[in-house]
């Protein structure tokens, strides 16, 4: 289990690690017991599909050092019954490109879309991010028609950067 958390007002983050990454795929009610977190029945959010958990994975087996730089639990702050409640899940792409840029997402387990999580969430790990040496933007990708992402974004000071790298999708920056 990782120790490298992130507290905002409402929210904990917890860094994924190899072992809660491969129980995702293999085990999915053992991810919840390596967090100490009750499981979800409308587990996983919308959007973290079979092809990111093994890119994730992949990711982490690479080593240790890539622990922060890429998936996170997202889980509320106050604990039910001494346990997590995970809510979503945020992350990163990789470590900050030759450029220093990262690129960031993030999904929200339905019956918590539309508090602000999101937009907390989004906060807390950017400015982990920008506390990490080499990292001097944040981007992210989003579709038109995701008017609820683009505000998480536009809440946190991201501007429009132009097309993204799917079709039909659109880049959103934030400058450290």
């Amino acid at each position: 289990m990782s120790n490298l958390t992130i507290a905002t007002d409402r929210l904990e983050l917890v860094a994924g690690t190899v072992d809660t990454a491969r129980a995702e795929i293999d085990d999915p009610a053992a991810v919840f017991r390596l967090l100490g977190a009750e499981r979800p029945a409308d587990w996983p959010p919308p959007l973290n599909d079979a092809e990111s958990m093994t890119f994730f994975l992949s990711g982490l087996e690479k080593g240790p050092e890539l622990v922060g730089w890429l998936t996170w639990y997202v889980a509320l702050g106050q604990r039910r019954r001494g346990r997590r409640v995970i809510i979503g899940n945020i992350g990163f792409k990789g470590r900050p490109d030759p450029d220093g840029t990262v690129e960031i997402g993030y999904a929200m387990r339905p019956t918590f879309q539309g508090r602000g999580y999101a937009t907390e969430a989004v906060h807390g790990l950017v400015t982990w991010a920008f506390s990490q040496p080499g990292v001097r933007r944040v981007a992210a990708e989003t579709f038109p028609d995701l008017t609820p992402s683009i505000r998480v974004l536009e809440k946190n000071g991201f501007h429009p950067a132009g097309p993204g790298s799917e079709p039909g999708a659109i880049r959103f920056v934030l400058e450290k």
